[in-house]
């Protein structure tokens, strides 16, 4: 999912993270435009994931 993406589907991808995912907390999904990068790395440690496994997981929610 390219960074465009998730900005434009932030607060609905947020959601279904939380649902998924209980472990994550709100600072785990901060978001700020421009801030990609930051998000998807968070993202990456707190699920134990690569890159291409949250683009994957992003993905098929969005």
């Amino acid at each position: 999912m390219d960074n465009a993406q998730i900005g434009k589907n932030w607060p609905e991808l947020r959601e279904k993270l939380l649902e998924k995912y209980p472990e994550l907390t709100a600072e785990d999904l901060a978001y700020e435009i421009g801030q990609e990068a930051e998000l998807l790395k968070r993202l990456q440690e707190k699920l134990r994931k690569n890159r291409a496994e949250v683009d994957y997981i992003l993905s098929l929610m969005g």
